[in-house]
């Protein structure tokens, strides 16, 4: 009998530690992390003219018109058992941030107050799904207007970014959100009608 109940809590002890294992950290209330994998530069090239780099662009936070501010993505690789994954950051700040971030890399003259021209816009869509792939999506709608408050173009932005990676890991959904982010300033800076606002502003 001596020799049985240590085995007995082996076992037990065994079979808790597996169950550990099988569960998967629940990536809930995480905070969001800029780490892009791609650049501008490999998304084509986006023929800003000096009219373009002239304009002083004033970036005002985003509004939030998702319907769940704190969900950023969802694993499904088990329809039955989907994981979701939520943050504890300010989506629109962290979206907002990094818009301004990224058109000032890409040449534009991006300001905090004084702009020739406003950019403003609600914030649709932001996330990422995990099947066997990463994959994200965002959709902006964006309006530019004039000092007076006159609109000189509006229109719908999006972008996607897609790539493999180990399951349900935090920093895969990190890197896709930002390459979303990335594709979707790339695609602003190709729209021909933004193009013709920011010329004749």
């Amino acid at each position: 009998m001596s020799y049985r109940v240590p085995v007995l809590a082996v076992l037990v002890g065994a079979l808790v530690s597996s169950t550990a294992l099988a569960r998967p950290t629940v990536l809930e209330n995480i905070p969001l992390k800029w780490s892009p994998t791609s650049t501008m530069a490999e998304m084509g090239p986006m023929d800003l003219s000096a009219a373009d780099l002239a304009v002083k662009i004033q970036v005002e936070p985003l509004v939030d018109s998702r319907q769940n501010p704190t969900l950023i993505g969802q694993n499904t690789e088990k329809p039955d058992k989907p994981l979701s994954v939520t943050t504890s950051s300010d989506v629109t700040e962290f979206t907002s941030e990094h818009l301004k971030a990224t058109l000032k890399a890409a040449g534009m003259s991006v300001v905090d107050s004084g702009g020739d021209v406003i950019l403003m816009g609600e914030l649709r869509q932001y996330f990422v799904a995990e099947t066997n792939t990463y994959h994200g999506e965002l959709a902006l709608v964006l309006h530019l207007k004039n000092r007076a408050g006159k609109e000189l173009w509006s229109g719908s932005v999006t972008g996607d970014a897609e790539r493999f990676g180990r399951s349900y890991r935090a920093d895969n959904y990190m890197e896709v959100l930002a390459d979303t982010l990335l594709k979707a300033a790339h695609n602003l800076l190709t729209n021909p009608g933004f193009h013709d606002a920011l010329e004749k502003h």
